[in-house]
């Protein structure tokens, strides 16, 4: 029971087993591949599709990243392959639904399996699509800047919202720390803030269970907190692009997409820290400003969290409290890697921070400290108090 525990990340495909939480849980993960120098190991993934028709999508910056090696890894090795790359220049891809059209219109009609080469916004239009046509997709890592490679969400733009739709795991994932260590350091920083995220979102998993009686697996939780540990001890190396510290890392952001995986709830991975994080990019979208990289916001997001509880103080159930970590000790960590903690150095005005601490929990439906903190009539208390802190009075 519980052998997952025990395995190495590549070792957890089509992981399933009887959990001592009551449930069977299954990884349908066909392949992982995440280590030094695995990007060549591309086409042995891909094989069961050699001689069909491969359909591969990136943008300007991870075609240089990783696409053209990796399109030259399944050429080479005879595999038929269609690119199309998208050009932003240094502007961000915005999964809205003209580029969503555009990358449907693009795909060959008898096309068998998908690559998406990117991080975030790539692999999420590449799970979005193949979950709508019913093509399998491979996800080429370039980035460890999120936890969405081996979750089944899929967070994109409709109507100048952000929504997370309901789309597929990934057939395949091939995560080569060559390629990552590279990324931009911005972007490494980015996943940092995802990972630490899971300190409230687990906080915020174990109040539901307190006050709803949410179910929760213990199993999931031992998982999250084995890769936070490796991670958070190697944080400070990041900023030096230390190999071994990118491995932990993109080791944690996959382990808690496979924890989302198996549990079938984002619960491991998400809470009040996210919630904050995209009523600021739904904000800045609408007024058509950069919205920032998602795990950045949620790195500054956490520490704010973390302080919510820390003021909300014995009112918290005592085994929850134990679990929140304090807001300096993430701001140390943060500030340790070079990474940016304050809301004021991406832009967040002071109205607009006031108004997403009083309306975040409207974003998702989900039990949260910001549900709690109202529930007890102290969310506007919470909210005066840490936006003074943060914008003086």
């Amino acid at each position: 029971m519980n052998e997952i525990l025990n395995m190495s990340m590549n070792e957890m495909a089509e992981a399933d087993f009887d959990c001592s939480c009551g449930r069977h849980h299954s990884l349908p993960i066909k392949k992982i591949a995440i280590g030094k120098g695995v990007l060549k190991e591309l086409p042995g993934v891909a094989a069961e599709f050699k001689g069909k028709q491969v359909y591969m999508i990136s943008d300007n910056n991870t075609w240089k990243a990783a696409g053209e090696k990796a399109h030259a890894f399944l050429v080479n090795d005879g595999f038929k392959v269609k690119s199309h790359m998208f050009e932003t220049g240094n502007e961000i891809l915005i999964p809205d639904e003209a580029v969503m059209g555009r990358v449907l219109m693009e795909m060959p009609l008898d096309t068998a399996l998908i690559v998406s080469v990117g991080s975030g916004t790539l692999n999420d239009m590449g799970k979005f699509l193949s979950s709508r046509t019913g093509v399998p997709y491979i996800i080429v890592c370039t980035a460890p800047s999120m936890d969405g490679y081996v979750a089944n969400g899929a967070p994109l733009i409709c109507g100048g919202r952000k929504i997370s739709f309901v789309a597929t795991l990934a057939y395949g994932v091939v995560g080569d720390t060559d390629v990552m260590k590279d990324a931009p350091m911005h972007m490494i920083h980015a996943g940092l803030g995802d990972v630490l995220g899971k300190l409230t979102a687990l906080t915020d998993w174990s109040l539901a269970v307190e006050m709803i009686d949410e179910y929760r697996c213990d199993t999931c939780v031992k998982l999250v907190e084995k890769a936070l540990k490796r991670c958070i001890d190697n944080a400070a190396a990041l900023k030096e692009r230390n190999e071994e510290a990118i491995l932990y890392l993109i080791e944690a952001l996959t382990l808690t997409g496979v924890t989302m995986a198996i549990v079938g709830v984002s619960r491991p991975a998400s809470g009040s820290e996210h919630l904050l994080s995209h009523y600021w990019e739904m904000d800045f979208i609408t007024r058509n400003k950069y919205p920032e990289l998602h795990g950045v916001k949620v790195g500054i997001a956490t520490p704010i969290v973390a302080e919510i509880y820390e003021i909300l103080g014995a009112d918290i159930p005592e085994a929850t409290r134990k679990l929140c970590p304090k807001r300096a000790f993430v701001e140390e960590l943060l500030n340790s890697a070079g990474a940016m903690i304050s809301p004021k150095e991406v832009g967040i005005e002071r109205e607009l921070f006031y108004r997403s601490l009083l309306n975040a929990n409207a974003v998702r439906n989900r039990y949260s400290v910001f549900q709690y903190a109202k529930d007890i009539g102290r969310l506007e208390e919470v909210t005066q108090k840490i936006t003074e802190r943060i914008y003086g009075k």
